[in-house]
């Protein structure tokens, strides 16, 4: 049997490399992508659930101010046409964030 010559070596070491790479890269986008997903189920569960007008009103009154401008697609926008709803009982969003919803 016939030994690789170096180039040969090395080209199959980078085809190698180039593989690991890819793989690598496909990986840290499936972590970042159930990074999100549990993030957004938390702030779901959370606007669903949480009687806590400071917590659950404050948090959906905060979406509804920076999700329009966050969202650049349509689409994107019909997927939360229930939640930029404005709500009736919605604390102001002078009050979000610093404690004083719920006072």
């Amino acid at each position: 049997m016939a030994r690789k010559t170096i180039g040969e070596r090395l080209a199959q070491l980078e085809a190698q490399r180039k593989t690991l790479q890819i793989r690598l890269s496909k990986q840290e986008r499936a972590i970042d992508t159930r990074r999100k997903v549990l993030i957004g189920a938390l702030v779901l569960h959370r606007l669903e659930n949480d009687r806590d007008v400071h917590i659950g009103g404050g948090l959906a009154a905060w979406l509804r101010s920076e999700l329009p401008r966050f969202l650049t697609r349509d689409g994107d926008r019909d997927l939360f046409d229930d939640l930029l709803k404005p709500q009736a009982n919605e604390p102001s969003l002078g009050n979000v964030g610093n404690g004083s919803a719920s006072s």
